[in-house]
């Protein structure tokens, strides 16, 4: 069921926790270059303290960057300047008001969250508002900027009050997890690779990566989350992101090499460079959604048994009490920074050959055992009567993105269709008017990984890195 409301947010649990987790992708955009800096000007490291507070900058304002991303996601305008600006007064104004009403409440991200979709709630309900003459400079597009002030005021009197309660809520769910041991890790890890194919991994990792636990520093600074407490010096943070450096430093490179293995021989060199580049990606710079996105719609069941070996890894790295966490990503890269402030970090290198081992070993078998068409083993592709040399040749691997960027954008019904489009890591999120125009088949024909429709309107297309180069090219169209 969909329920409109004034500000013009439809309603749609499902669509709109994939939009909640879409927004939260632009502040994490910041952090792994804020996490990289902050460890190297560490004393251990460079010891330059300036640079470090580059990175503090990004930590320490975490709240703020949460809300004016959420309120860029949600709001449904081309331009982005005055929905930051609103998500920005929204959060300044609601902490003040929450410093009055009770100094000890500490909203963190969450607070960053509600004021961005207040923000963005705001922004569409008023954007087009009309004042007397006499008042008309803050008409239109300039109202919400005094609207959400007025409604974050209110919400700081409202939150002061509830907070405390929600905070005991959500402390006792923090609570669970940790007194849950290996097995709450476990959990965590599983969901984490389960959430994948609906977007919706973001929206669970951003508690667990920002808000779980407490830390106060040697300065008496206060950070939340399993991330941030790790890069700021917590000992006992790292045993929620452990497991990870096996995930994508071993198990991925496994799964690509089993999919090579099992493939056809005239397929191999193929799927040789393919996914190569994915386990290269994987290991390098934790991107794993190019391999994952290769099998888990081809066979659900591999995809399951890749979660319960994810949730298996956090258990064993836990059961050694390996705490190592990362800000660039579970990658070698974040491995080496920060090994020297880890615990337990060298022995990340068995576990992980041996979980190597077994995911080579399950993948092979089965995809042989139960003749499943990973790449290399599928049917031949037949292209539509209608595609021609030149599509066939000028896909993603051409590089073209602009080529391909335009036959994408025609593959969607053209600029008329289109009403909203994001990218993340490695997907272009399309919101298009009627999905009846839409040719999937000739997208698909692009060279891209797979197409997700989460909902009837919405297409994730799954790209892999170079996403960022074809969104470029799609946004000088739309913008023509």
């Amino acid at each position: 069921m969909r329920i409109f409301n004034r500000g013009g947010i439809k309603m749609n649990v499902k669509s709109n926790v994939q939009k909640l987790g879409r927004a939260m992708l632009l502040p994490v955009a910041a952090m792994p270059l804020a996490g990289l800096i902050m460890r190297l000007s560490a004393d251990d490291m460079l010891n330059i303290p300036v640079i470090g507070a580059a990175g503090n900058a990004v930590f320490g304002n975490l709240d703020i960057l949460f809300a004016i991303g959420v309120a860029i996601g949600f709001v449904k305008n081309k331009d982005k300047g005055i929905p930051a600006l609103t998500g920005f007064l929204a959060i300044a104004t609601l902490k003040k008001g929450l410093e009055i009403m009770d100094p000890e409440v500490n909203m963190g991200i969450f607070g960053g969250i509600i004021s961005g979709l207040v923000a963005a709630w705001t922004y569409n309900r008023f954007k087009e508002q009309k004042l007397p003459v006499v008042f008309s400079y803050f008409a239109g597009e300039k109202f919400p900027l005094t609207m959400v002030m007025i409604l974050q005021t209110i919400a700081a009197v409202f939150l002061g009050f509830i907070w405390p309660l929600i905070q005991i809520g959500i402390d006792n769910f923090a609570k669970l997890l940790v007194d849950m041991g290996a097995l709450g890790v476990g959990i965590f890890m599983f969901l984490n690779r389960l959430l994948i194919p609906f977007g919706l991994h973001h929206v669970l990792n951003t508690y667990i990566y920002y808000d779980l636990g407490s830390y106060t520093s040697p300065s008496k600074e206060v950070f939340r989350g399993e991330m941030t407490r790790f890069i700021n010096g917590d000992p006992q943070a790292g045993l929620f992101l452990s497991g990870f450096f096996v995930v994508m430093m071993f198990g991925i490179p496994a799964i690509c090499l089993a999919i090579y293995k099992a493939a056809y021989k005239e397929n191999k060199e193929m799927v040789k460079g393919i996914m190569g580049s994915g386990a290269g990606t994987s290991f390098i710079a934790n991107i794993t959604e190019p391999v994952e996105f290769s099998f888990m719609f081809l066979s659900p069941m591999l995809y399951v048994i890749h979660a319960l070996f994810a949730g298996l890894a956090g258990i064993v790295c836990y059961l050694f009490n390996i705490r190592i966490g990362f800000t660039f990503g579970a990658c070698i890269v974040d491995y080496l920074i920060n090994f020297r402030i880890a615990t337990n970090a060298i022995l990340i290198l068995p576990i992980g050959i041996f979980f190597f081992a077994l995911y080579y070993v399950t993948f092979y078998y089965l995809i042989n055992k139960r003749n499943i068409q990973t790449l290399g083993r599928e049917a031949k592709a037949e292209f539509g009567n209608e595609v021609t040399l030149e599509e066939t040749e000028l896909g993603l691997a051409s590089k073209n993105y602009e080529y391909m960027a335009t036959k994408m954008l025609q593959a969607f019904g053209g600029k008329v269709n289109i009403l909203d489009v994001y990218s993340c890591n490695t997907r272009l999120r399309v919101e298009v008017v009627d999905p009846t125009m839409v040719e999937e088949q000739r997208i698909k024909q692009l060279g891209i990984s797979g197409i997700i429709k989460p909902t009837e309107k919405n297409y994730q297309i799954i790209i892999g890195l170079e996403v960022t180069y074809v969104m470029a090219e799609f946004n000088k169209l739309l913008e023509e």
